[in-house]
């Protein structure tokens, strides 16, 4: 084992990205050092880049990016006995220090390298079976909208529900609403082929936004039911408006997607007299992460066809170009060190 590896590090101050050589880190007590076989590029990180997001808790002005990783516990740190040497994890996105929530890669360094210090209590057992590529973004493209869904949305089975984004987390969304037994699951996303996706995901109907015969397309699909809970996971501004004007009495609107822009609410009257509400939501907690990786090894879910590209450490910088700009229009794109 050398002493020095690759990381992907974000300057926070500067704003500037680079896969630069540093350190291999040390295990501490109650530690253990992962060899990443996996990361997610997720568009937080995107938005780390981009100076959107700002990390709240992190000391100093660098970080290595990526919340989402899996890997092989490498070396162990003093005290650790719930843990072996070669045991296949998973991390959990973030944790708990003294009564502060932190997330990894944003407050304190993550997985976009070789080697990744992680405490013992976010480690979560992988089942052989489940490749590294497949299992990294559970702790946030699958465990948020899961969370979004059985949680803050409490979608219950046979709900009218309506996904908006068809992207890395929409995708997602789809896939788990057909497993919690919503139906109809209307699918709403510009992209053709995002669409197309929807629909093979698990979506019942998939519907262009921009389509002047929206309302009606949708009328069709849900047989006249007004939607019980529609999901924002786009993060865009119009999408809340038009999303809001499809709830029926006591619907949710789901706020998932991140976005700076004010919140519009047209017919506030209406809102008020169908008793419906809007309901923030981020992250997911960390049994969200256990459970979905026990769906996965019971059979109930497969996310084989989430990885839409692969690309070395070495080439995160592209990575990032690529799913700010949507090339190919990806589910995740991953990071293989």
């Amino acid at each position: 084992m050398t002493a020095t590896m690759l990381a992907g590090r974000l300057d926070v101050a500067k704003g500037a990205f680079a896969v630069e050589e540093v350190p291999v880190p040390t295990p501490g007590p109650g530690q253990v050092l992962i060899e990443v076989g996996a990361a997610g590029v997720c568009l937080s990180d995107v938005h780390l880049i981009e100076g959107m997001l700002k990390p709240l808790h992190l000391k100093g002005d660098k970080v290595t990016l990526g919340h989402e990783v899996a890997g092989t516990v490498h070396t162990l740190g003093e005290g650790v006995t719930t843990a072996a040497v070669g045991d296949r994890v998973l991390l959990q996105a973030g944790e708990s220090r003294d009564g502060v929530v932190l997330t990894r890669g944003v407050d304190y360094d993550g997985g976009w390298a070789e080697y990744a210090l992680a405490t013992v209590e976010t480690l979560v057992p992988l089942p052989d079976e489940l490749p590294f590529e497949q299992a990294c973004f559970i702790p946030d493209a699958v465990s948020t909208p899961w969370a979004a869904i059985t949680g803050t949305g409490a979608v219950r089975p046979a709900e009218a529900v309506g996904v908006w984004g068809v992207g890395g987390l929409g995708a997602h969304g789809v896939q788990l609403l057909r497993a919690v037994g919503a139906h109809p699951i209307v699918a709403v996303d510009p992209l053709p082929a995002a669409r197309e996706r929807a629909l093979a995901f698990g979506a019942d109907a998939a519907l262009d936004p921009g389509d002047p015969e929206f309302a009606d397309r949708l009328r069709a699909a849900t047989r006249g039911r007004p939607l019980a809970a529609a999901f924002d996971f786009a993060g865009v501004a119009p999408v809340r408006e038009q999303a809001m004007a499809t709830l029926g009495e006591h619907g949710r609107l789901v706020l998932v997607g991140l976005t700076n822009q004010p919140l519009t609410i047209t017919n506030g009257t209406l809102v008020s007299y169908l008793r419906q509400q809007i309901r923030g939501h981020y992250g997911s907690e960390g049994k969200d992460v256990v459970d979905l990786v026990d769906l996965v090894r019971g059979g109930r879910l497969d996310f084989s066809r989430s990885v839409s590209g692969t690309f070395p450490l070495a080439r995160a910088a592209e990575a990032v170009e690529a799913l700010e700009q949507k090339k190919g229009n990806p589910i995740r794109l991953v990071l293989t060190p």
